[in-house]
């Protein structure tokens, strides 16, 4: 028999925040291979980051596949904690769409401050909507598959 409660709720919200990162993941890098002129391009982003985390630390940054593969990871990971807050129970929607949502935002107006240039998610209209757009669905697939779980512990 299936335990309930609060032991359960921890594997629930970051398996689904898993599922939400996978999802937003699959969506950038297929988009990307299909719309190379205006796709959102947040591996870059994250390629920057960690060239620029390399770089103070004195460090040479690994080849370029290398890098893209740990910024795939890294991705996966952050997207998928910052997805886990949404949770479980009848507002788990709400909350998906709304992170979602913020996420995307934040993923046009935040990298440029951040001193990662502005480009890969500000190229274009089509560019900052695509950008919203993936993150409010990665934040929905993580609250579809939290509302999963609900269901199948019952």
């Amino acid at each position: 028999m299936a335990k309930s409660g609060k032991s359960s709720a921890l594997p629930q919200a970051l398996g689904s925040g898993l599922a939400g990162a996978i999802v937003l993941n699959v969506v950038h890098e297929t988009v990307r291979r299909i719309r190379r002129d205006d796709a959102p391009r947040m591996d870059l982003f994250g390629e920057r980051g960690l060239r620029k985390i390399f770089d103070k630390a004195g460090v040479a940054a690994p080849n370029h596949k290398t890098l893209y593969y740990m910024t795939l990871a890294g991705d996966l990971l952050s997207n998928g904690l910052y997805y886990s807050f949404i949770g479980r129970g009848k507002n788990a929607w709400r909350r998906g769409a709304l992170l979602g949502l913020a996420a995307g935002v934040g993923g046009v107006l935040l990298p440029g401050p951040m001193g990662l240039g502005k480009a890969p998610s500000n190229r274009t209209p089509q560019t900052k909507a695509m950008t919203v757009a993936w993150y409010l669905l990665g934040g929905l697939a993580a609250a579809g598959a939290s509302r999963l779980w609900s269901k199948a512990r019952k």
